[in-house]
């Protein structure tokens, strides 16, 4: 009996739980104020538990996890060109994102996840092709 219990309270907390889960959305876009290649927008934070939806407006992109970019544990993921994705973050800190045709003309984006920045010396740390290097300096500082 104590056992059925256990399982209706872990379903039910599971369910309350997603109940206030949000969802988020991203565009991958040709060109938005001025900029081309652009993720908009480029910046999202989110509670752990929430989804974000990045939505393929012009063809040619993607989102793919920037290498050493994602918290510790943290599982590769990359969406196919011209497609729409999905992530539900459950693990907190920042997640740095790119386009994987477009990463070095600076389509880049941040998800912060809990308000939890302690991975940031690591996002600083890598090493941001062309012109994403100038991009994420501005983007960085806005985590901080």
């Amino acid at each position: 009996m104590t056992k059925y219990f256990i399982h209706i309270f872990i379903f039910v907390i599971l369910s309350i739980s997603s109940l206030f889960a949000e969802t988020f959305e991203v565009e991958m876009l040709n060109k938005h104020e001025g900029q081309i290649n652009v993720f908009n927008p480029p910046i999202v934070r989110v509670a752990v538990g929430d989804t974000v939806n990045w939505t393929s407006v012009n063809p040619g992109h993607n989102i793919a996890f920037t290498k050493n970019g994602v918290p510790d544990g943290v599982e590769k993921f990359k969406s196919k060109i011209g497609a729409d994705a999905s992530f539900t973050f459950t693990v907190p800190g920042i997640y740095a994102y790119n386009c994987t045709p477009h990463y070095g003309l600076g389509m880049i984006g941040f998800v912060v996840v809990g308000d939890d920045t302690s991975n940031l010396e690591s996002i600083e740390k890598i090493k941001y092709p062309g012109k994403a290097k100038a991009i994420a300096k501005e983007l960085i500082e806005q985590l901080k």
